[in-house]
């Protein structure tokens, strides 16, 4: 597939999502993962399953859709890694017990650089949650362009810190479900899709 073809998607979801009034904030999701109403819900639906009872580390890219997910791990009294915005920084650790009080201040990027610490070697992690713009039923992920979830997944698998059998994420609006995401030999599939509706595992 041409990567033209990722362009025309991304412009499709996000004409959606701004026809629908979909997006929280800002009100235009174009050229961002989109901030979509029921994100609250999704995180909801994600703390419920087994495979977030079952971690005790949680890698979460940057994107406001995917702040809830950030305050339930910290709340959860889970240690959480997230990417600083497009990598410009690495890669910030958060425990728990730092962020005791502030989990909801801590979730956010600004919050995150001052109760988290740097970080370059990865403990094993033991769920992965991206923001994407688009998403299919066979794995495929798109995110905003600039190939930054793609690079966290491959780092995480680079470090050894994920293997094949580790959840990887995304919370979604359901209208951000496609027939079919083109994908290149470099995207990183996912394997677990939680809308505000329902759990689809892949």
């Amino acid at each position: 597939m041409k990567i033209r073809d990722k362009e025309l998607l991304r412009e499709r979801i996000w004409d959606i999502i701004d026809c629908q009034e979909l997006s929280k904030f800002p009100k235009s999701v174009r050229g961002r993962i989109p901030n979509f109403k029921g994100a609250f819900k999704a995180a909801q639906m994600l703390k419920n399953t087994y495979e977030w009872m079952n971690s005790k580390i949680i890698f979460s890219s940057p994107d406001s859709a995917q702040m809830k997910v950030r305050e339930y791990a910290l709340m959860d009294g889970k240690t959480l890694i997230m990417a600083s915005p497009k990598l410009k920084r690495g890669y910030l650790l958060i425990r728990p017990e730092n962020a005791s009080g502030h989990e909801k201040e801590a979730s956010t990027i600004k919050g995150a650089f001052r109760f988290g610490e740097s970080i370059k070697e990865f403990p094993e992690v033991d769920l992965v949650v991206e923001g994407s713009v688009a998403v299919d039923f066979r794995g495929g992920r798109l995110g905003k362009g600039g190939g930054y979830g793609d690079k966290e997944i491959s780092h995480l698998f680079n470090t050894g810190s994920i293997s094949e059998s580790t959840p990887i994420v995304t919370t979604v609006h359901e209208v951000q479900i496609m027939d079919e995401i083109p994908l290149e030999v470099h995207d990183e599939k996912i394997n677990m899709i939680v809308t505000p509706e329902r759990v689809i595992r892949i």
